[in-house]
């Protein structure tokens, strides 16, 4: 998203304006940092260092808490509660599990993503929320549902990407796989959510209005949060202008679209038509409708969708910079299992492929689909490690730098090694190897954990190993850029400027099918 000439005038000079004052009236002497974080000075905070981070935030707070004996810090911004940040696994337990209902989404949270997310279920607390939740939760634990996820990946990856890739091989092509992949996962998504095919596949089809007005949206709602004067969006808001106005036309974009999909819906079932198979028809059939049914579809669209699309692109990254032994892994495993490409049954791939699961676990804990996670303290608490907080702060936990501490995974914690996700070897071991390791969800959080674990894991992992094993069981990928790419933490991360690759067919791909 580019900001338009008055908003980037507007935000640098207010900025400019303060920074300003910082060098005439402040006092160059920083107080000391409280549990390692970063300088803070009276009034102002954090804002100087934070302002000069601002391009590697979550870089910078990795070092910062590596360098803290409890991986927590203390961070102080002007115009902000006090923020709490951890990568210590027992601080996470405490706040998603232990003293769970001390540590709810919060009022702050819900005003920065309330006009995306409106009262959807991840951005509520108490009744609303458990409400929601048990709904969900009902629905995502049926067999008809879990069947008709798995019909639609067939649909999709087999009549429509497998031919997209195929395509692009024969002709030389340079495609983007990380917009294929959104695309595709869009698709899915809509069908298995909304009961609706978007068809966004067929690359010679613009994009759907409501996933350019769904990503603008998204992507102004996070920047308000990193924002590094809560002032200047706020100003913005009240009068209209700039991002937030962007924000709104962008926001009722998504709403009335959805809308309407819910209305063709209501009229489709008061007439018999259709399946039920979907999730907006199961809601809507059990009588939850209106701005309930709105919210929580936008919430699965956003979950659904972006979460999944990154974690396969950076582990399709990973997998054509690494060692060629380990993509050559994954196929030996297809090659040699039950849950190959073409049989791809729910339990097959849920039981099964256990080396990819460990490579998704593992390009999940370096690229992190949601970098951090805040909560709000209901009241005064201290955690595990002695961190004292009061009533209104945000506490944050931090799976992408909890993928980097030495302190959790080891010296070697930059490198991408799916073996870390396996038990160690042992003469008990049977002909299919090493089992999986149960590796604490505190420790990865990738999928928050504790009552608001998500609902959707299990599905999410099925549609990442059904998609990734049709795809390298018959291609390679060779990147058309050598730098490394940058990761981008919105609401979900992505890679900046995509991922832009040639596709290669391998030959004699049939062994693996």
């Amino acid at each position: 998203m580019i900001l338009n000439p008055f908003d980037l005038f507007f935000s640098l000079s207010l900025t400019l304006f303060i920074l300003s004052l910082v060098h005439k009236l402040l006092v160059p002497k920083a107080t000391k940092p409280k549990h390692y974080g970063p300088p803070t000075y009276p009034i102002l905070g954090c804002l100087i260092s934070f302002y000069k981070n601002r391009r590697r935030l979550l870089d910078w707070y990795t070092d910062l808490l590596a360098r803290s004996p409890s991986q927590t810090i203390e961070v102080v911004r002007l115009g902000v509660r006090r923020i709490i940040l951890t990568a210590n696994p027992a601080n996470v337990e405490y706040m998603l599990k232990t003293n769970f209902h001390n540590f709810p989404k919060g009022e702050p949270l819900n005003e920065i993503l309330g006009d995306l997310l409106g009262h959807g279920i991840f951005n509520v607390d108490g009744e609303l929320w458990a409400t929601q939740r048990k709904l969900a939760s009902h629905e995502f634990t049926t067999k008809s549902l879990k069947e008709f996820v798995v019909k639609a990946l067939e649909d999709e990856v087999e009549g429509r990407l497998i031919p997209l890739l195929q395509a692009a091989a024969q002709k030389n092509q340079i495609i983007d796989l990380q917009e294929v992949l959104k695309r595709l996962t869009y698709d899915t998504i809509c069908r298995v959510s909304l009961g609706t095919d978007p068809n966004c596949l067929d690359l010679s089809v613009p994009i759907p209005p409501l996933i350019k007005a769904f990503d603008s949206a998204a992507a102004i709602s996070a920047m308000r949060a990193t924002s590094p004067v809560y002032l200047i969006w706020k100003l913005k808001r009240a009068l209209n202008i700039g991002s937030e106005q962007e924000l709104r036309r962008s926001v009722d974009t998504v709403h009335v679209l959805v809308q309407d999909i819910i209305n063709d819906k209501l009229k489709a079932l008061a007439e018999g038509q259709g399946p039920n198979e979907d999730l907006l028809s199961r809601f809507l059939s059990a009588g939850h409708d209106g701005q309930l049914a709105r919210d929580m579809m936008v919430s699965f669209i956003m979950a659904g969708r972006d979460t999944t699309a990154a974690a396969m692109t950076w582990l399709f990254w990973l997998l054509s910079t690494v060692d060629p032994a380990v993509p050559e892994s994954i196929r030996t495993e297809l090659a040699q299992g039950s849950a190959r490409p073409g049989q791809l049954g729910y339990e097959a791939v849920k039981k099964g492929m256990p080396y990819l699961h460990a490579c998704l676990c593992e390009a999940m804990r370096l690229y992190p689909p949601v970098a951090w996670d805040s909560k709000h303290a209901a009241d005064d608490d201290v955690l595990p490690d002695g961190t004292p907080i009061r009533k209104g702060d945000r506490v944050t936990y931090f799976p992408y730098g909890m993928g980097r501490m030495e302190a959790i995974w080891g010296e070697d914690r930059f490198k991408f090694r799916p073996d870390r996700w396996f038990e160690p070897a042992n003469e008990k071991d049977d002909k299919n190897g090493r089992p999986l390791k149960m590796v604490s969800p505190y420790m990865f959080p990738v999928f928050q954990a504790g009552p608001r674990v998500c609902l959707g894991k299990e599905m999410a992992f099925i549609q990442m190993k059904h998609v990734v094993a049709s795809i390298i069981s018959r291609f390679n990928f060779e990147p058309v850029c050598s730098d490394p790419p940058v990761f981008v933490p919105l609401l979900t991360a992505h890679m900046a400027g995509g991922f832009k690759v040639r596709v290669k067919e391998i030959k004699g791909a049939d062994k693996y099918n």
